[in-house]
């Protein structure tokens, strides 16, 4: 704010002060940083909390990383719309003969693969003769693995009676027909955890069922068993319990059974000894290595990490449906690429999952639904997620959150700083310094992310909190604002008027755009008995009077809209503005003059019969309105001809014996007022005359008496201004016979007889000057 005057800078030196940070400002905002705080962590531990980070941060996280290299070691077979066309098969794939599958097998095998990994469901037996084909080339290939079904259901319990006293959820293995069964060496199933349609975990191990382990965590280790006597090696040397009861040689196992044995064997082993990971972890990283590949220890490595870790684990996407290499079913029977007839990639020593995979179908079968999932609608389908599942086990990519009581602990200092960052500072310095702190936290947890798949808090802290924090602090900024403004603008308005005080505790203004001229009706009080009043007062005794006196006063005035109230010693001076004389209710100030005189009735009578008189006049017109003064002191001033004409009809009631007097233009538009016209008078000090007229009362209150009064002094005036003092001197006697105390009637009556002595005779008998205020 930019003023010219001291008194103007003075105030805004003082507002500026006020505004810094203080101890309050400190407490407050501490408060809000808590509040903010504790909003995110109470989100965050809610049932809907990590749901919301999973929905939000993580998809906003995979969305802004992009696709990543997925790894070279595993590829799709997909089974598509396409195949059973170009294969002359039925087009349903549950149709298909499953000497179709064997042969699949076998040109797998000739190619080099690795694990074969079948996600097709084989629970029911079909033709014997290709079945029996398929279990051959299975068993052969001594690589393979089948997925199994788990079936949950709702078990009802009874008491010895036989009455239902609940249930309780199971879940069961259904493995595929028992000649599939007995030929491969692998059989895991593939549940996935659902949170409504949206993918984002995946089971390593299914405690529900005994620990077995699922499809890509079989896979991992069927892909070891190459490794398994230097595998077994490691962990004897780590010291792993029970490790005498799992086969000695890779040779031994021959079975799923034995498979799933050496595995759950392995996974409680890992439970029950906590340190197991990390002494395993020592000796891959000493010399005990040195003559172990590179890809060797990544495996071990794998395995460590696979057995030691958490049952429930999240999926690190690598991108969109197709991301990792997919080969259609028919290109491998045909040995070819059935589109551009060339050779099919590399798969040796390749772990090849087979299932359904349609890149071109939004509705293929065994769908779900990732922030990968492609604008036309097609999903990651079940075995490419778990192609990926596996290939996080592989390399160690899995998506690590951070745990528990990190995430509360984050998530409450990034709440709590900024809230305390946003409420400490202003509004222009703090929103951009809290947008850059979210900003540079948003781009940190992405970094992490993208560089070590760790996944920090992110939709609760900048969706949550940051807005929470933006509207709490700056809410509470613009209510403590405001009530400064309107301390200060109390403060100033008890000097000025309100509409000025607002104006200059609110805006950008030069004081010098305050000062106008206005058109309006000028309001002139002065408080007659006042001398008396003062003689025998103390100076403190005297200002306190002075301000009861004014109070009373001002409330009057306020309940008719005054705009502008200036004291000045036992006077006051107000204004009714408005930019044109169409803009004003002259009753206001008509009415505001008749309920002071009540005021100062009840005044009297509430400091103990004291005998003030009030009185009024107005007057209409154009004035100055704005600061006045110098030497460093302002005053907020009402000047002019108007002004001056309304004191000078306020000093007329002295000698007049009224209480309101008005200019005719001020009272000509009251017609509910009963007014009387006391003539022109060139009042003291001005040329020009003014039409003046007493306002007596609202007409329905008024006695009969006084109306007759009025219309009997109309006829004496006129009698006055036809110069016929001695016919007036009559008239003026008779009504003051009845109505002793008229001042008007005594007025006249004494220029009546002051002109009837002196047989005057006036050019313009209408006109009354005065000599004196």
């Amino acid at each position: 704010m930019k003023f010219n005057q001291p008194f103007f800078g003075k105030l805004n030196n003082l507002k500026t002060e006020n505004l810094k940070v203080d101890t309050r400002h400190w407490k407050i905002s501490v408060i809000i940083g808590l509040v903010s705080g504790l909003i995110g962590v109470l989100l965050w531990l809610s049932p809907v909390g990590v749901d919301f980070e999973k929905h939000v941060g993580l998809a906003w996280l995979f969305d802004q990383r992009g696709a990543i290299e997925a790894p070279d070691d595993v590829a799709v077979v997909a089974i598509n719309s396409n195949a059973s066309e170009d294969l002359g098969l039925p087009s349903l794939p549950r149709d298909w003969p499953r000497s179709i599958h064997g042969k699949l097998v076998d040109k797998l095998v000739a190619l080099g693969a690795g694990t074969i990994v079948f996600d097709v469901n084989f629970q029911r037996a079909k033709s014997p003769e290709d079945d029996a084909i398929f279990a051959d080339s299975v068993s052969r290939a001594e690589r393979v693995m089948l997925v199994e079904i788990l079936n949950g259901k709702r078990q009802p319990l009874f008491d010895a009676n036989g009455q239902a006293t609940g249930s309780i959820w199971t879940e069961q293995l259904v493995s595929p027909i028992p000649m599939l069964s007995e030929a491969v060496i692998g059989l895991a199933p593939f549940p996935l955890p659902k949170v409504q349609v949206n993918v984002y975990q995946y089971w390593a191990f299914k405690p529900s069922v005994g620990d077995v382990a699922t499809m890509p965590a079989t896979a991992l280790q069927m892909k070891a068993l190459e490794l398994y006597e230097p595998w077994l090696a490691l962990l004897q040397k780590a010291g792993v319990a029970d490790i005498e009861n799992l086969p000695k040689h890779r040779a031994e196992i021959k079975t799923a059974h034995n498979l799933r044995k050496v595995m759950r064997t392995l996974r409680r082993s890992y439970q029950s000894d906590l340190t197991l990971a990390d002494r395993v972890e020592n000796i891959l990283s000493s010399e005990y290595t040195n003559k172990m590949s590179a890809k060797n220890i990544r495996v071990f490595r794998s395995l460590n990490i696979m057995y030691a870790g958490p049952d429930n684990r999240y999926l690190n996407f690598y991108g969109p449906p197709g991301t990792i290499t997919t080969i259609p079913y028919n290109d491998i029977i045909n040995g070819e690429n059935s589109i551009t007839g060339s050779a099919l990639p590399d798969l040796n020593g390749k772990m090849i999952f087979i299932g359904f995979s349609d890149l071109y179908d939004p509705g293929q079968p065994d769908r779900f639904y990732t922030v990968f999932t492609r604008d036309d609608g097609v999903d990651l389908s079940g075995v490419e997620i778990a192609a990926t599942a596996y290939g996080n086990l592989l390399s160690n990519q899995a998506i690590t959150p951070t745990g528990a009581s990190q995430s509360v602990l984050y998530i409450f200092i990034f709440g709590f700083l900024l809230g305390v960052l946003i409420f400490l500072k202003s509004a222009i310095i703090s929103v951009p310094l809290a947008l850059l702190a979210a900003g540079l936290y948003a781009a940190g947890v992405q970094h992490m992310f993208a560089a070590e798949n760790i996944w920090f808090p992110l939709a609760t802290p900048i969706i949550v909190q940051l807005p929470f924090a933006l509207l709490i602090g700056l809410l509470t900024q613009y209510l403590l604002e405001r009530k400064m403004q309107q301390r200060y603008s109390k403060a100033v308005s008890y000097y000025l008027p309100d509409h000025v005080a607002k104006e200059l505790t609110e805006k950008e203004i030069d004081a010098d755009s305050l000062n106008k001229v206005v058109y309006g009706v000028c309001f002139a009080n002065d408080m007659s008995g006042f001398s008396t009043i003062s003689q025998g007062k103390t100076p403190e005794e005297l200002a306190e009077f002075m301000n009861a006196y004014f109070e009373a006063m001002a409330q009057a005035l306020k309940l008719y809209d005054v705009d502008v109230t200036e004291f000045h010693a036992d006077t006051i001076m107000c204004a009714w503005t408005g930019e044109t004389a169409n803009d004003i209710d002259r009753s206001k100030p008509l009415l505001a003059a008749l309920a002071l005189l009540d005021t100062v009735k009840q005044f009297n009578v509430t400091m103990g019969g004291i005998n003030l008189n009030g009185r009024v006049g107005l007057e209409e017109g154009s004035f100055y309105l704005g600061h006045t003064g110098g030497g460093g002191r302002m005053g907020f001033s009402i000047l002019g001809d108007c002004a001056n004409t309304a004191a000078r009809l306020e000093g007329l009631n002295k000698h007049l014996g009224t209480h309101i007097l008005a200019s005719e233009a001020v009272a000509a538009s009251s017609d509910n007022l009963l007014q009387r016209s006391l003539g022109k008078f060139v009042l003291k000090g001005q040329a020009t005359p003014v039409p003046v007229v007493e306002v007596l009362g609202p007409k329905d209150k008024i006695d009969d008496n006084i109306i007759l009064l009025c219309e009997r002094f109309s006829e004496a005036l006129t009698i006055y201004h036809q110069q016929n003092w001695s016919l007036a001197c009559d008239m003026f006697e008779a009504i003051l016979d009845g109505t002793p105390e008229d001042g008007p009637s005594k007025f006249y009556l004494e220029r009546s007889q002051f002109n009837l002595k002196t047989s005057a005779q006036y050019d313009d008998p209408t006109l009354v000057h005065m000599d004196e205020k």
